[in-house]
């Protein structure tokens, strides 16, 4: 599985980066950033959460 973020959606209020900062950043511009797009079982929960807490619903998984 991949993460995916709708760009359009995505208003880089650093909750993912909150929750699972191996996979997410906000960048100096103050824009999200996928540092690691793939989903491990060590890092699963995390992202989960991070899909779960995003205001806007613009974070989602993708098959491979």
């Amino acid at each position: 599985m991949k993460i995916k973020v709708d760009f359009d959606l995505c208003e880089s209020n650093a909750l993912c980066e909150a929750l699972a900062p191996q996979n997410f950043e906000i960048d100096d511009d103050d824009f999200l950033q996928i540092i690691e797009e793939n989903v491990t079982d060590e890092n699963r929960d995390a992202v989960a959460q991070a899909i779960a807490a995003c205001p806007k619903s613009a974070i989602s998984l993708v098959e491979d």
